[in-house]
């Protein structure tokens, strides 16, 4: 598998929608597309009014296998672009304690 990045421009109107969505893509990655595709993370957005993107990290073994985990989870795939190489400063900030 090679990794991808997907971004979803203003794919969502509030937070509880965008968590909606994840519940779809996590359900159809784990249940119907397991061996073709693996949801590692994602970054939400900021889109400005309500609205919020994300930029998804993903194991694929195609982009057309990321377009059609998109297509069954009911999410926009904007641009699917692969991975060439990895280049790690930091690791990623853990989110701060309210």
């Amino acid at each position: 598998m090679d990794t991808y990045v997907i971004l979803r421009r203003n794919g969502w109107s509030s937070p509880q929608e965008l968590e909606q969505a994840a519940a779809r893509s996590k359900d159809v990655g784990d249940n119907e597309m397991s061996d073709d595709v693996r949801w590692i993370r994602s970054y939400v957005l900021e889109e400005g009014g309500s609205e919020v993107g994300t930029v998804c990290i993903y194991l694929a073994t195609s982009p057309e296998a990321v377009r059609e985990h998109a297509k069954r989870a009911d999410l926009p795939a904007d641009e699917v672009v692969r991975v060439m190489d990895t280049v790690v400063i930091r690791p990623d900030p853990a989110p701060a304690e309210a």
